[in-house]
């Protein structure tokens, strides 16, 4: 069993390309905290994205922003309330400690608290994302302004995808 952990885009975009090549499918996790969460994958690669972490953009003006899937949920949380802000869908975390999830995890799953029903899920608060295919081939959808998207909307089609469209 091979363990990736890339610490940048291009890296990830390497492993799954690896992974694509061998016909290998790969568990995508950054810290494993929605494992025990529906039927168990049967994989034997790991894609570890906890490396990938880190705030690429905040604008608290224009209640704006960015992070790498890694990026911890308790990074993102204290950064907001930094500017008395927090994430409108309240996330659930289901790691052991709290704050143990990451945004990836968050989105992916589309898992949400009780202010879902006035605020919305995760899903419906992404303007945009940019990740890798199954194939190996890297892609960008949507943007930073919440009028950009003609036709299917394939950043809110990711969210409850679990990382396996």
């Amino acid at each position: 069993m091979t363990t990736f952990t890339p610490a940048t885009a291009a890296e990830t975009l390497a492993a799954v390309q690896w992974a694509a090549a061998e016909d290998s499918p790969l568990e995508i996790l950054g810290h494993g905290s929605k494992r025990g969460i529906g039927r168990p994958l049967q994989t034997e690669h790991t894609l570890d994205l906890s490396k990938l972490s880190g705030v690429t953009l905040y604008e608290p003006a224009e209640l704006v922003l960015s992070a790498k899937a890694g990026t911890p949920l308790a990074d993102i949380e204290s950064l907001l309330a930094e500017n008395g802000q927090q994430l409108a869908f309240e996330p659930l975390d289901y790691g052991r400690e709290l704050g143990r999830g990451t945004i990836g995890g968050v989105l992916a799953a589309n898992l949400c608290g009780p202010r879902r029903l006035k605020a919305g899920a995760a899903r419906d608060h992404i303007l945009g994302v940019a990740a890798v295919s199954g194939h190996g081939e890297a892609f960008k959808s949507g943007g930073r302004v919440v009028k950009n998207v003609t036709g299917y909307d394939l950043s809110k089609l990711m969210a409850n995808s679990w990382g396996t469209l």
